[in-house]
């Protein structure tokens, strides 16, 4: 797994799939609220000047020399809910991310959110 320490040493690394097949570049990080731990991570796909940032759960990715491998399939993440470049993921987002993998979303008791940006 990811230290959190080491998730900025990631930054613009591959991201591949189960099969290495490159899916796009690691953007960002964001970690599950409730234990700070990575939870999901920002994928750079698109053409040049048609990038967006998808989102994909790293718990289970696994980290290579110069990649982070993910276990889902190139076009499952390219088809994940996604924000432009320079957006941030809102609040009524969030269920749809957690959604597309088929993942359980429990906001906090506050009903804080999930997902924040590191």
């Amino acid at each position: 797994m990811i230290q959190i320490a080491d998730i900025r040493e990631w930054r613009n690394h591959d991201v591949v799939d189960q099969d290495g097949k490159k899916i796009g570049s690691l953007e960002n990080v964001y970690v599950d609220t409730a234990t700070d731990a990575p939870s999901f991570a920002t994928v750079t796909v698109g053409l040049p000047g048609r990038h967006r940032l998808v989102f994909v759960p790293i718990t289970d990715a696994v980290a290579g020399p110069d990649y982070l491998r993910v276990p889902f399939g190139r076009g499952d993440v390219k088809n994940a809910p996604s924000i432009g470049t320079d957006d941030v993921l809102t609040a009524e987002q969030e269920p749809e991310v957690f959604a597309h993998y088929h993942l359980d979303y429990v906001t906090g008791a506050g009903g804080e959110r999930r997902l924040a940006r590191r």
